[in-house]
């Protein structure tokens, strides 16, 4: 079994909330008529997304995990961390792949950096 995470990068929780509020408001909906129900399986996969998504960051690695399984890589495969227009932070790879790490943005990638002990190389 793997060791626990240095640290877990998640979403915000008002995403969780949303699901929630979601799921109340469409009670009323599925209890209309039996085929109503599947609706609430909407705002059922909003919840398990927003409370699973997010990477998690260990000594040797990060694992971006998402709705349905996890991506594991390797911090010596990361060529370079980058923000998008958004502010949400994507790895480069030494293949030329792009990986967005889900929960990290610009704000709190020192965190991320620190807890992996990794230096920021900044170009000249």
């Amino acid at each position: 079994m793997r060791s626990k995470p240095l640290l877990r990068v998640r979403k915000t929780g008002a995403l969780l909330v949303a699901a929630v509020i979601a799921f109340v408001g469409a009670v009323p909906l599925a209890g209309a008529g039996w085929e109503w129900t599947p609706i609430l399986l909407l705002p059922i996969a909003a919840f398990a997304w927003a409370w699973r998504a997010g990477t998690d960051v260990y000594p040797d690695e990060l694992r971006v995990r998402a709705l349905a399984g996890s991506t594991r890589v390797p911090w010596q495969r990361i060529s370079e961390l980058a923000p998008d227009p958004s502010g949400q932070i994507s790895a480069l790879l030494d293949n030329g792949n792009v990986i967005r790490l889900t929960g990290v943005t610009q704000t709190n990638l020192p965190r991320v950096l620190a807890a992996g002990k990794q230096e920021i190389k900044q170009d000249e």
